[in-house]
């Protein structure tokens, strides 16, 4: 008895629970026999994370060792509600439950860990409260997976690599159905959005709430035994002079830690991402329209900036109800600010928005495209804001950032609140994960962060690839933010064989989220298409109110349905070389039948048809083909 009575007295201070409102999800925190913080996930009884650390370590505090747990506060309800311009839902109402743990390290310095439990999820961060400097060292999360998960990761890229030394853009192939503890094939790691399956429970793992005071994370490329650790941005990830990591003059917060956790369906349902990112920026709602974009580059590359074809893009945008056009580099020394006042008055008369494309680098790669450098501090910012608006000219997509670095996620940050201040809507490329910046700043209506399309135009490689990366992205990259993919031709591509039949390249306008769509297919191309499968594309919905997951496994196959309105549009694609049957539930959309364009018998075919709802919908998707349909 003598033994036991301390440790039975010191299990309160040791060990605490909290549920998630629907009593499914169960997160334990405690401190173990070697005064570490820990914690583990379970639902609905299975385990879907096993003990794993938690903790920091500042160059003023170990914030990860001798740990004794001070206080935890009561458990309360957390509910937020807000809108998205560029999301699977219009109207998001979130709640969780939430828990602050406070604890003190051997020095007696306190910091605390707030805890989320979400029906769809757990979400965590750190403070650490007081005056003076916060300078970041290391993170010791870790989210260790029981044997037998498997795991869906895209590489990190090296810093520095690639073309022009444009690396990390976040523009790898996945590595689909492998083991959980599979190394990283460089030690830059893996991206976020990161996907895992733990017996019936599935989970991505992600980060939010980014302020531009903390550097973007991600899992280190060692993960022996299936437990993954957070990872920080490599060295040459920075602005000239700027910090790699946080370094904070008084209190310090991290990011969110998001776990979505349940079935697949419940994860393809969540906002989580966004559901930890701030609440939104002040923004003219007058200028915040979502939309489809006609877009020359993709196909026609440099030779297509020019005035006269930019004409005939913006033609082509107004023929299909489309209202932006994108000039994409180079167009301050290949049509000039003159013309580009032209086009965007010529645009305007049509009911078409101007974007124009800039070039975010100054020293940090090789890139030539301009306009370049004109975004580095806030007085050229000001200026070359005042001189766009000038022009006529709506939105800037800005390209070729500098990586995950404290000091380039801080640019990101000066950026995006300028712009909101100049109305300016924006688009980045070549750039990191977006991290739930769709909420904070609504203008944000896309970010690339993806091998895209323009990648399936290089080489013929990465053209049979694309069949079932895209398969892929819906339950990654695309789960929580917008994302640049650049989808659809239905046409030739000079050069390369198309993998995909037109049904798989028609259903991604519906399956990719992305606040502006920029479709690839030229006039010509689009020229050649059905008159019923125009007048589809002419009517898609540029913001979207619901989203249903129907059925899907990563990188094979994906069903999915979004309502606008009252209207339901379902989509999916099959990346398998052999058809696919499908039996659908539909019976939530009553006695309707919709209008039913997939594969013809050629690759570049369509046949057109009808499909009645119901509990049993059948359906038969064509190798590498798709679907689109329409329910009024």
């Amino acid at each position: 008895m003598r033994i036991l009575a301390p440790l039975l007295l010191a299990l309160p201070a040791l060990a605490q629970a909290l549920n998630s409102p629907d009593g499914q999800l169960r997160v334990d925190v405690a401190v173990n026999a070697e005064r570490q913080l820990v914690y583990s996930v379970q639902r609905a009884g299975q385990p879907v994370l096993l003990a794993s650390r938690l903790g920091l370590l500042l160059e003023q505090g170990d914030f990860a060792n001798g740990l004794k747990l001070v206080a935890a506060s009561p458990v309360t309800p957390h509910r937020e509600r807000y809108t998205l311009a560029a999301g699977k839902k219009g109207r998001v109402d979130y709640r969780a439950n939430e828990q602050r743990f406070t604890l003190a390290n051997a020095a007696g310095q306190q910091f605390s860990v707030t805890l989320r439990a979400s029906d769809d999820g757990v979400a965590f961060r750190y403070s650490v409260p007081g005056p003076g400097r916060k300078t970041f060292q290391d993170e010791l999360t870790r989210f260790a997976f029981p044997a037998g998960a498997r795991a869906w990761l895209q590489p990190m890229s090296v810093a520095k690599t690639g073309w022009k030394r444009t690396n990390p853009s976040y523009e790898e192939h996945y590595q689909m159905d492998v083991p959980v503890g599979t190394p990283a094939p460089s030690p830059a790691g893996w991206a976020f959005p990161a996907l895992f399956r733990a017996g019936a429970n599935w989970v991505a793992l992600t980060e939010a709430g980014m302020d531009g005071r903390f550097h973007a994370s991600r899992l280190a490329s060692d993960s022996a035994g299936g437990s993954y650790r957070i990872g920080g941005p490599d060295a040459r990830e920075v602005q000239a002079g700027g910090p790699l990591l946080a370094d904070v003059d008084g209190p310090l917060t991290t990011p969110w830690r998001v776990l979505a956790i349940g079935p697949l369906k419940t994860l393809m349902e969540s906002t989580l991402g966004t559901d930890l990112a701030a609440p939104a920026v002040a923004f003219d709602p007058r200028r915040l329209q979502p939309g489809h974009a006609s877009w020359s580059w993709a196909l026609l590359k440099d030779e297509g900036t020019v005035f006269e074809v930019q004409k005939r893009f913006i033609d082509h945008a107004a023929d299909m109800g489309w209202n932006y056009t994108l000039v994409d580099a180079d167009w301050d020394r290949k049509i000039g600010d003159a013309k580009m006042k032209e086009l965007a008055g010529y645009a305007k008369a049509k009911g078409v928005s101007l974007l124009a494309w800039y070039n975010s680098s100054g020293d940090w790669n090789d890139t030539e495209y301009s306009p370049k450098g004109a975004l580095l501090t806030k007085d050229a910012r000001a200026r070359e804001f005042a001189r766009v608006k000038a022009l006529g000219i709506q939105g800037l997509k800005v390209d070729f950032f500098g990586g995950d670095g404290a000091s380039v996620m801080g640019y990101y940050v000066d950026i995006l609140k300028e712009a909101a201040d100049a109305g300016l809507l924006l688009n980045f490329h070549g750039a990191t994960l977006p991290r739930g910046w769709s909420r904070t700043y609504p203008h944000l209506m896309t970010v690339e962060a993806v091998k895209g399309f323009e990648f399936a135009t290089f080489t013929q490689q990465d053209q049979d690839a694309v069949v079932r990366h895209a398969a892929m992205l819906p339950f990654a990259r695309n789960l929580f933010d917008p994302m640049d993919f650049t989808p659809m031709v239905f046409g030739d591509i000079p050069g390369i064989r198309r993998a995909t039949r037109n049904g798989f390249e028609l259903a991604q306008g519906v399956l990719f989220l992305s606040g502006i769509q920029h479709y690839a297919e030229t006039p010509e191309g689009m020229a050649t298409v059905p008159a019923d499968v125009k007048g589809l594309l002419r009517e898609l919905p540029r913001r979207w109110d619901e989203v249903r997951f129907l059925a899907g496994e990563p990188g094979r196959f994906v069903v999915l349905a979004r309502r606008a309105g009252r209207q339901w549009f379902l989509a999916g694609l099959n990346a398998d070389d052999a058809p696919r049957a499908l039996t659908l539930d539909l019976a939530w959309l009553g006695r309707r039948e919709g209008q039913l364009i997939t594969d013809g018998a050629g690759e570049r075919e369509f046949r057109q048809g009808r499909l009645a709802a119901g509990p049993a919908a059948t359906l038969t998707l064509a190798p590498r083909g798709g679907f689109v349909a329409r329910f009024r």
